[in-house]
């Protein structure tokens, strides 16, 4: 399921409570007795608070608790048979989001990831089809059922002192549908935002309920009183948000105000007005960051909204009016606002809650959303950036309520653009109340949690040198040779059993060491070895000995006369043999390529019409903004005030400082694409100094802007090229791992129940791996593996550096590492193995092309030197399987 840290440090903790109460599965049990048993395994529980044993996981906003819970109930119904779910939703909000994200083939499906689902899937029964549904159809095939009902349906009562429509009788089951789930044997209950459950109705009809027990999810694990915030008694993880800040997992907020800012010096009507024109300011800014963003990296596009926050319906209607009149930015924005709040009826109503649902679709005009309330729970967007509250709050329900809608991260992790990576409050007048209040010692912002539980085998990681297998057969390393031995053949738990090293003795291994050491300037010497097959060559092997001979001399005394009087003495030309028949055996021969351009070399851009630009406003106000966490401050102010003859010149200024822009050749180009910008804010209707003020302040980032897409149309021309291979064959690099101290490592045909552990575990037990042990990043690894060790004659895993394979991505160059490289009796395959809707990403198939080519290089070189040609395989994860032989995988050869 690809859960996060957090996420999977949750579901560990459920799998602990579990492991340490099993009787938590069962209804006739003592719940003192595992209250008791519970509180040992976890320091921060105190007293369920519940009639039944309910743990609460608090994790912070945007961390990402729907995909817990599908975590949850995917663990509990595959490893622990529990076919029945109530989950409770606080409010209509959260019910309607819950049942989309528990439906099937909707963008954030909770069961994403899981085989068992995807070919039956649970029935989601609500709390609008309860009444609807068959109960008695599929009981007895172990169908699972989630239940997902408002907290309103179960505890209101309707006019007339009546019971909610859930607690009336129904003739075809003989009892209420409420009775009916509290007579379930296995019902698990799952409580979103449970904060709101915690008042005496809502106690009481979850009571009743009688689950086996409770899993309670919120950011906020605490109920207000008038004696300030009760923490829950009951929570066993937490992960608040400054961890989660600090993590990555969310934005960064921040306050913003302007430079010098005196509110006093205003009426209350000129702050309002000051705070949306800033506000627009920052949200122009953020949205060509994040136009440039997508373009640099060749992502989906984001298009960032700004939330005003009103006072009331009244004030919300008056902000509406000033934000769409010619007052405001000469009505700019007319038709990109929306109202939402309660004076909407209707089709009125319908048509703003369509465009609220549609507010993160580039194709929705929406850019300003007036709320009166702050944005409730459940209503998860991911392109917030900017918050302007005009209503009456202290610092801390600002921090605590404006963050809470806008944490989330639209590409799930941080980019290291602090643009894209930041939520923008801006608050001129309560700007240092609000700093002060984040820098308080109890701020949401500020605090973090760190508990220790008893120590464990797990807390202590070591770093592991994996040498090759050369090194490990010669005896050159600590770690042994370990391969399937012959009375384990055929089955998963196959027997282990160490190699005796080819050398024992001190004066043998050093030796042996000269001799690895000189091969490796063999790797440059082309013409006598252009394969390492040529390092068995009589004449070659007499210049091998003849060197290592010279290195020895020096300690000649002490390495050719063993210390052993009852040692023969030592036969260099033996360990020569030896060690190069060895080190021919375990390798797989990765020649070092470079293509060089040949003559002359010209580059460029072609022309193109330039798309979408930001909406900049002109403004002469200093714009400072603080983040909260880090206290880092940023500005947004003219950037030289110098006045330039030409419009076109504040960007061409600006693009001529990329290093691969030339403004000789490609003067032209530039102008005629500046002068399309200048053109299109022109078409604005600004004035003359408007213009000026406008394209001084933001060239620099409509020059990133025209520059990422420059990058796109980008052109080479060379009158040839030449392959130049500088080495026939490299020696193997050591492999690196974190593992756990202690940890046995785990033989390769061992099936790993907990997939999710598969990183954190190290295997060995290979015959032809050229690496005594390896680490897979996934079971299809481990699987794979399995096929190379029966099909492919040697096989091995690259560490980093390696092949020096470089592929284009947005403006970077990262370097590919490739799954799996395999030596079969007619050629040498480079493999990727990848999830099947991964396999048409850009990233994935940029890697492609890369290493394809690299492969077509290499193919070239081995043809000349009489080596087995090369190809690149893209699999997709579904389609390994042990019953294929690996020769059934060459159709998925990537093209050249």
């Amino acid at each position: 399921m690809s859960l996060r840290p957090p996420q999977l440090e949750s579901l560990a903790r459920l799998v602990r409570a579990l492991g340490a109460a099993p009787e938590m599965l069962r209804l006739d049990r003592d719940v003192p007795a595992i209250l008791s048993t519970l509180k040992a395994e976890f320091s921060t529980l105190e007293d369920f608070e519940r009639d039944f044993p309910s743990l609460c996981f608090a994790l912070a906003t945007g961390v990402g608790k729907t995909r817990l819970m599908g975590a949850f109930v995917s663990y509990l119904h595959l490893a622990r048979g529990i076919n029945n779910f109530f989950v409770l939703a606080p409010n209509l909000t959260i019910y309607n989001k819950l049942i989309t994200d528990f439906t099937p083939n909707t963008p954030k499906y909770v069961f994403k990831g899981i085989g068992e689902f995807a070919i039956n899937a649970p029935r989601v029964i609500t709390g609008d089809n309860y009444d609807q549904q068959n109960i008695g159809v599929g009981e007895l095939f172990g169908e699972v059922r989630i239940n997902i009902f408002n907290i309103s349906k179960i505890n209101s009562e309707v006019r007339g002192g009546k019971e909610p429509r859930i607690k009336r009788m129904r003739e075809v089951l003989g009892d209420s549908y409420f009775n009916h789930l509290a007579n379930l044997p296995d019902l698990v209950l799952l409580m979103d935002e449970s904060h709101r459950y915690r008042a005496q109705a809502g106690m009481r009809a979850i009571n009743d309920l009688k689950p086996l027990f409770g899993l309670e999810l919120t950011a906020t694990p605490f109920v207000e009183s008038s004696r300030g915030p009760v923490p829950f008694r009951n929570v066993v993880m937490d992960y608040p948000l400054a961890q989660a800040m600090a993590d990555g997992f969310v934005k960064e907020p921040a306050v913003v105000t302007q430079r010098n800012f005196d509110a006093r010096a205003h009426t209350p009507q000129e702050v309002e007005k000051i705070k949306l024109e800033d506000g627009v300011r920052l949200h122009e800014t953020t949205k060509v960051e994040l136009l440039t963003y997508a373009r640099e990296n060749g992502v989906k596009e984001v298009k960032p909204f700004m939330l005003v926050i009103a006072r009331d319906t009244t004030h919300a209607g008056q902000l509406l009016a000033l934000l769409e009149s010619q007052a405001f930015f000469e009505s700019r924005y007319q038709g990109k606002v929306i109202q939402v709040d309660s004076s909407r009826t209707g089709a009125e109503e319908e048509a703003m809650i369509t465009r609220l649902l549609a507010v993160e679709s580039v194709d929705e005009p929406t850019e300003i959303v007036i709320h009166v309330n702050m944005l409730k729970e459940g209503w998860d967007v991911t392109n917030l950036y900017t918050i302007v509250p005009l209503r009456a709050a202290n610092a801390r329900t600002l921090i605590e309520q404006s963050i809470g809608r806008g944490l989330r991260l639209p590409y799930g992790k941080r980019t290291g653009v602090a643009t894209v990576d930041r939520l923008n409050i801006v608050a001129h007048d309560k700007f240092q109340e609000i700093i002060d209040e984040a820098n308080r010692a109890d701020s949401p912002i500020r605090l973090q949690q760190v508990i220790l539980d008893a120590p464990s085998g797990d807390d202590k990681k070591v770093s592991v040198q994996v040498e090759s297998g050369a090194a490990a057969r010669l005896g050159l390393t600590d770690m042994p040779v370990m391969q399937t031995g012959a009375s384990g053949a055929g089955n998963g738990s196959a027997a282990i059993v160490v190699q005796a090293p080819v050398f024992t003795t001190e004066a043998e291994k050093q030796a042996a060491r000269v001799v690895m050491d000189v091969i490796g300037t063999y790797e440059l010497r082309r013409d006598l070895a252009p394969t390492s097959s040529a390092l068995l060559k009589p004449e070659v092997r007499q210049e091998i000995v003849a060197e290592v001979a010279a290195r020895l001399k020096p300690m000649q005394d002490s390495l050719l006369a063993d210390t052993d009087e009852l040692a023969p003495a030592l036969d260099l030309s033996d360990v020569v043999a030896k060690t190069t028949e060895v080190l021919v055996q375990q390798t797989i021969d990765i020649p070092r390529i470079a293509v060089v351009p040949t003559g002359e070399v010209t580059t460029g851009f072609h022309p193109f019409k330039l798309g979408m630009l930001p909406n900049f406003q002109p403004g002469q106000r200093e714009i400072l903004g603080q983040e909260l966490r880090t206290n880092r401050q940023f500005m947004l102010s003219r950037e030289s005030g110098v006045r330039e003859q030409r419009l076109e010149d504040y960007i061409v200024k600006k693009l001529i400082d990329f290093d691969d822009v030339d403004y000789f050749t490609q003067a032209e180009l530039l102008y005629d694409l500046a002068a399309q910008a200048v053109e299109h804010y022109q078409s604005q209707s600004y004035s003359e100094s408007d213009l000026h003020e406008i394209l001084d302040t933001f060239g620099g980032e409509l020059a990133r802007l025209i520059h990422a897409g420059m990058m796109e149309h980008f052109w080479e021309k060379s009158t040839d090229y030449e392959v130049q291979v500088s080495r026939g064959f490299t020696e193997l690099k050591s492999c690196n791992y974190t593992a756990t101290a202690g940890q046995t490592a785990h033989h390769f045909r061992e099936t790993v129940t907990e997939t999710s552990r598969i990183k954190q575990m190290l295997f060995g037990g290979f015959a032809r791996c050229l690496y005594p042990l390896q680490k897979f990043d996934s079971d299809t690894e481990r699987r794979f593996a399995i096929i190379l060790e029966r099909d492919a004659v040697k096989w091995f895993k690259p560490a980093k550096g390696q092949f020096q394979i470089y592929y284009k991505l947005g403006t970077g160059q990262p370097e590919y590492i490739p799954d799996f490289v395999a030596e079969t009796d007619s050629g040498i395959l480079m493999v990727e193995t990848k999830a099947r809707n991964d396999t048409d990403t850009q990233e994935v198939q940029a890697k492609a092309a890369a290493a394809a080519l690299w492969c077509s290089r290499a193919s070239r070189y081995t043809a000349e030197v009489g080596g087995k040609p090369w190809k690149y395989l893209l699999l997709p994860h579904d389609e390994i399987s042990e019953s294929k032989r690996l020769s059934d995988y060459l159709r998925f050869e990537a093209p050249a």
